[in-house]
């Protein structure tokens, strides 16, 4: 049958049983390895650092480089989804990431590092929306839909879990490469599975690709990251710093000036921010991954390098925060579904905030300082676990239906954008400390007000109420 305009129709499965249940294991992969990423590498910098002979700043950069491209290109590789196919971009996607990831293993200098975790980026970025995509395609009915969403999104909790311990026990017996090898198997088996099992996706007739919008952003945050990272060491007076802030102030207002221009055609139609309900979502989304990254990121170094924890150690002691991200957020969309996003996403940020608090004055390597950093690491877990379900419902909530997918794009760009600004920021504060332990407790301080601002922001400006039945 012929198509329209080279429109590909959609196919979908067929027969009584629905898909394969192999089909969601081979997306889920591909999601696993771009969550596992964001946190197996961080218990692995230490060891990195004295490999590759760098810096905070450097680490940094590995950090920040792949954070930086993933939430830069996130829109961007929605509307590649929608023009080419879910099942095809989550292909390209599955094998740039394998690849990047086992070459990643052999790098032998920071530039070519940080440059392929750029690439490692842009190729996760491409792998969210399409899995999306394929699974809205391949469970036509809402009732098994929102089933395989709901596995597909658990495996948020099990790869924030894994990353710590894996990366820990990884660096120790084998070595900080072993971190990025582990991304080859997964990738593989993701697109094998997909590839012979995942149908087709409609291809969307889309307007042209917003090119002003997505540039300007990216040299946006880019720029600000970037001024951020590097003022420390070449000097807040220096031209280059001094240039990046410019150029990151120039961009933000090309950037509004563009979305505006573009109205709903943009990558960002700027008429959803007076949805109620729905910049209070994204801002405190931001504000979230600010906090959880930027600890992750500081007391992996503080742990090594403060009270000498193997890097196996290291990954257990963050079994406190992580574990209860792998089952609390079933209960959160529970508690959500009665009451509204606002009071579990206030809750959250309140114990987020206490518990990066409470570690604060415990920066020693006595029992009462590990005992204050595990009950803290446990307030920070389950905070995330009740914030993060809360912030998606609150933001899919607020939008109107048409802009459900955007909505959801804008708000994980912007938890991408605060974990970028977190371990710029917070490493900052480690590089202008005198100490590492005094740079720690300096860290925790303002990652927990941040995070108290969030439970301000949330309590204030989210809606109260679950949405009602088809709205």
């Amino acid at each position: 049958m012929a198509t329209q305009a080279g429109v590909q129709p959609a196919v979908t499965p067929t027969g009584s049983g629905g898909p394969p249940r192999a089909l969601l294991i081979g997306l889920s992969l591909g999601y696993f390895m771009v969550l596992l990423d964001m946190t197996v590498v961080s218990v692995a910098l230490p060891a990195m650092a004295d490999h590759l002979d760098v810096g905070l700043s450097g680490l940094q950069w590995v950090t920040n480089g792949y954070t930086v491209t993933f939430a830069a290109l996130l829109l961007t590789a929605g509307w590649l989804s929608d023009r080419f196919g879910g099942r095809r971009v989550f292909l390209w996607g599955l094998a740039a990431f394998g690849a990047l990831s086992g070459v990643s293993a052999l790098a032998t200098t920071l530039p070519v590092l940080v440059a392929l975790r750029l690439a490692l980026g842009a190729a996760g970025a491409l792998l969210l929306p399409s899995s999306l995509a394929v699974i809205t395609n391949a469970y036509p009915d809402p009732a098994p839909r929102a089933r395989a969403v709901g596995s597909w999104a658990a495996i948020t909790g099990a790869a924030l879990a894994a990353g710590p311990v894996v990366g820990g026990v990884l660096t120790d017996t084998v070595g900080w490469r072993a971190i990025f090898l582990i991304n080859v198997p997964p990738a593989l088996a993701g697109l094998l599975i997909t590839a012979r099992l995942a149908p087709e996706t409609a291809r969307k007739q889309r307007g042209g690709l917003d090119l002003a919008g997505q540039l300007s952003s990216v040299l946006a945050l880019a720029a600000l990251v970037y001024a951020l990272i590097e003022g420390p060491d070449l000097g807040w007076g220096a031209a280059e710093v001094l240039t990046a802030l410019v150029l990151a102030a120039l961009a933000s207002a090309a950037f509004l000036v563009a979305e505006a221009r573009a109205g709903d055609a943009a990558m960002v139609p700027l008429r959803m921010f007076r949805s109620p309900g729905f910049s209070p979502a994204v801002g405190a989304g931001l504000l979230a991954n600010f906090g959880l990254s930027g600890l992750l990121f500081v007391l992996s170094l503080f742990f090594q390098e403060g009270r000498d924890y193997s890097p196996a150690v290291t990954g257990l002691v963050f079994l406190a925060l992580t574990l209860p991200t792998a089952f609390n957020p079933v209960y959160t969309g529970r508690l959500v579904g009665r009451t509204g996003p606002r009071g579990p996403a206030t809750l959250g940020f309140l114990l987020m905030g206490t518990g990066a608090l409470v570690q604060a004055p415990f920066t020693g390597g006595s029992a009462l300082a590990l005992a204050a950093t595990l009950t803290g690491l446990l307030a920070f877990g389950f905070g995330v676990s009740f914030t993060l379900p809360a912030l998606v419902a609150g933001t899919a909530g607020a939008v109107p239906a048409e802009f459900a997918g955007t909505g959801a794009g804008v708000l994980n760009s912007a938890r991408q954008v605060g974990a970028s600004l977190g371990v710029a920021v917070l490493g900052l504060v480690l590089d202008l400390s005198p100490s590492s332990a005094e740079g720690t407790r300096w860290a925790l301080v303002t990652s927990g007000a941040v995070l108290l601002l969030g439970a301000v922001v949330t309590s204030t400006g989210l809606r109260g109420k679950a949405p009602a039945a088809g709205s």
